[in-house]
């Protein structure tokens, strides 16, 4: 039952010099509590990707998983757009 509830996000890739890992950064936009003014808030996941796909650049979907590591509790479901260069 509490499967299906798994959080997913949608960031773009920082880092891919770990072998089977990379670094998603999720970009927000939430509004400041005192001024009203829309702010973007980044904040960095560490997600596991099984096939060493992902390069940086490149917008990719994660999901929350078990923890496969002390960082990683995320991993690569699918990417979304590959990165031009």
């Amino acid at each position: 039952m509490e499967r299906g509830r798994r959080k997913v996000r949608t960031g773009v890739v920082v880092s891919d010099k770990m072998d089977k890992s990379v670094v998603v950064a999720v970009s927000t936009l939430v509004r400041h509590p005192l001024y009203g003014r829309i702010v973007r808030r980044t904040k960095k996941f560490m997600a596991h990707d099984a096939n060493n796909e992902c390069r940086t650049g490149d917008k990719v979907k994660i999901m929350e998983t078990r923890p496969l590591s002390k960082r990683k509790k995320w991993r690569v479901t699918e990417i979304i757009e590959r990165s031009r260069v």
